[in-house]
């Protein structure tokens, strides 16, 4: 069984704006797969319907059994999620250590462990004790993004979702946080997905790529053979991309 299963996913908004259009997907037990597609082109969405903070309007997502429209196990569902959000989402009032402090009080009550747990985490994505007492202003947008990953991590997730991970971020210390996402994920053994419109990240860092286009999933497969298949928007997808980058 696929840890996690899109079955005919299909969202429509008011006024009858159809954005999933029947998304279908496996994505296995320790995969890191890539969803890519154009800005605007429904990846946001779907990671919202994957995460239940959307309704599906038509078919189902299945995590490990569990749908996520069953709201007798919507809390068991949950938990299996964590998410790096774009924007990294840290909290601006918390010093560093207090916004990971924050995430492991949501699984631990033990004060002393959630202390030790949390500069664990931070320590594990090459923060030191420097920055424990900073708040997210005074820090680098690189650092802000390990912080955030500390956080993610520190919910102890079977899925960690990373939406957009490098966007932000100077070429050098995008590379950087592509490796560092690379090695956590490797070392957790998680599922994890990640959502972007950049080519490279998708090389880097994926097993397999879906590439989404109009609401449907029209491809799927290694990013390397995206050049060399018989999807004509895939084709294009990987020329354009390339074509940015030789610019």
């Amino acid at each position: 069984m696929s840890k996690i299963l899109f079955d005919n996913v299909k969202k429509a908004f008011e006024g009858g704006i159809q954005v999933l259009n029947g998304v279908n997907l496996r994505i296995e037990q320790g995969e890191s797969h890539i969803i890519l597609g154009q800005s605007g082109g429904g990846k946001s969405v779907l990671i919202r319907c994957l995460l239940g903070i959307l309704d599906l309007t038509d078919g189902d997502i299945v995590v490990d059994g569990i749908s996520v429209k069953d709201s007798n196990k919507k809390k068991e569902y949950m938990k299996k999620f964590s998410i790096l959000f774009q924007g990294n989402a840290l909290f601006d009032s918390m010093t560093i250590l207090e916004n990971v402090k924050f995430a492991v009080s949501q699984v631990n009550n033990d004060k002393k462990a959630v202390i030790e747990i949390a500069k664990e985490k931070l320590h594990a994505v090459g923060l030191d004790d420097r920055v424990f007492d900073l708040y997210p202003a005074e820090i680098s947008g690189g650092m802000q993004k390990r912080a955030a990953l500390a956080r993610a991590i520190s919910l102890e997730p079977e899925v960690l979702v990373f939406d957009e991970p490098t966007s932000g971020l100077d070429p050098i210390t995008g590379g950087i946080i592509c490796n560092l996402l690379k090695g956590t994920v490797q070392s957790l053994g998680v599922t994890a997905i990640t959502i972007t419109h950049d080519l490279r990240v998708a090389e880097f860092l994926a097993d397999r790529v879906s590439l989404l286009n109009k609401g449907v999933m029209v491809w799927t497969g290694s990013a390397h053979d995206m050049k060399d298949c018989d999807n004509e928007f895939a084709e294009n997808f990987y020329k354009a991309s390339n074509a940015i980058l030789v610019k």
